[in-house]
C-alpha cells in the first residue's frame, strides 16, 4: 500500500483512483454523500486506509478511509480523527463496515 505524507496527498490520490463522493456520518450513523444519498454501514467496506500521526500535536491525528458500496455504484472517501478526538458516532459506524478482501 502506498503511504503519504499528508491527508491532503492520500484524498488526491484517492480522487484520482475513483474515490470522487466526500461522505460523512450523519447524526443517525447512516454513510451519506454530499448529494445526501445515505446508506447503512452494512452496505459499504473499506477499500484502503491510510493514518496520519501527529508528531507535536495530539489534534493532528486523522485517518482516511477509502470506502465503496458493496454494489459497486458509490466510491469515496472519509475522514476523521482517532483516539481522544474521535467522534464515538463516526467510530461506531466504522466499525460496522467490513474490510475489503
Amino acid at each position: 500500500m502506498k503511504t503519504f505524507d499528508t491527508v491532503v496527498e492520500a484524498i488526491n490520490e484517492l480522487k484520482k483512483n475513483g474515490f470522487s463522493i466526500d461522505l460523512n456520518i450523519s447524526f443517525d450513523a447512516k454513510i451519506c454523500s454530499e448529494n445526501g444519498n445515505c446508506l447503512d454501514p452494512a452496505k459499504f467496506e473499506i477499500i484502503e486506509t491510510y493514518r496520519f500521526e501527529g508528531d507535536t500535536n495530539p489534534s493532528d491525528e486523522d485517518i482516511v478511509y477509502a470506502l465503496a458500496s458493496k454494489d459497486g455504484k458509490i466510491k469515496g472517501i472519509f475522514t476523521g480523527a482517532f483516539g481522544m478526538y474521535a467522534n464515538a458516532i463516526c467510530s461506531e459506524s466504522i466499525s460496522h463496515l467490513s474490510n475489503h478482501k
